[in-house]
């Protein structure tokens, strides 16, 4: 990763069109490691959960930004970032990772969830919570992911009791997990042999949630 790093570096102190187009080859060593790297992510992802995105270019996010509904018209990102989808309904979740310079990491989990699927793991969360609590409140999960993520509204959702024991879970809207790498990490030979691990450990969290998602009310 050190070209990638190199580059990002570069950009992220240079965040201007006649910058990147002097610094193209160094853009496309940089794009070309990252090809790499999601490719060797993807194939040691397969070996403990069903992807579905086709390959590890088609995960890699591009580096360009669309810049028409913000205030901050930088044309490039300073970090680059894929995605991975699971596969078949009976896999929810997703894996995201960015590698950056200040800051590398995984996100796991239930980035925007519909209205529909939104209430019914609120519906299940009123009902049972004690399975996703038993997941984010163990000494695993802690360790390595620290606690649980997401926007949240101030109180309880509407149609639900403000005074609910699980109120501090039915108010998330999103259910999201983080888990950060060092720079020794990734710059390591194995990295994606890392992340790939570390999308691992999340598997009990989506699990849970899955599960959630894919039973009715009734059991």
């Amino acid at each position: 990763m050190r070209s990638t790093l190199a580059f990002l570096s570069g950009i992220k102190q240079n965040n201007n069109r006649e910058w990147f187009e002097k610094h193209r080859k160094e853009y496309d060593q940089s794009h070309q490691e990252m090809l790499r790297f999601a490719d060797e992510l993807l194939s040691a992802m397969r070996s403990h959960d069903l992807i579905e995105t086709a390959s590890g270019k088609k995960s890699l996010f591009r580096i360009y930004r669309d810049v028409r509904f913000y205030k901050d018209k930088s044309p490039y990102k300073d970090h680059w970032g894929g995605y991975f989808r699971r596969a078949t309904a009976q896999l929810r979740g997703g894996y995201y990772y960015q590698i950056g310079v200040k800051e590398s990491f995984v996100v796991g989990g239930f980035f925007g969830p519909n209205a529909q699927d939104l209430l019914h793991i609120r519906h299940h969360l009123e009902l049972e919570a004690d399975p996703l609590r038993n997941v984010i409140e163990s000494e695993e999960f802690k360790s390595f992911f620290g606690h649980l993520r997401g926007d949240q509204l101030k109180t309880a959702p509407r149609g639900f009791e403000k005074d609910h024991p699980d109120v501090d879970l039915l108010r998330y809207k999103q259910f999201i997990i983080r888990h950060d790498f060092t720079q020794k990490e990734v710059l390591s030979t194995d990295f994606p042999q890392i992340v790939s691990h570390a999308f691992q450990q999340m598997r009990p969290f989506l699990d849970v949630m899955t599960e959630y998602l894919i039973t009715d009310l009734n059991g």
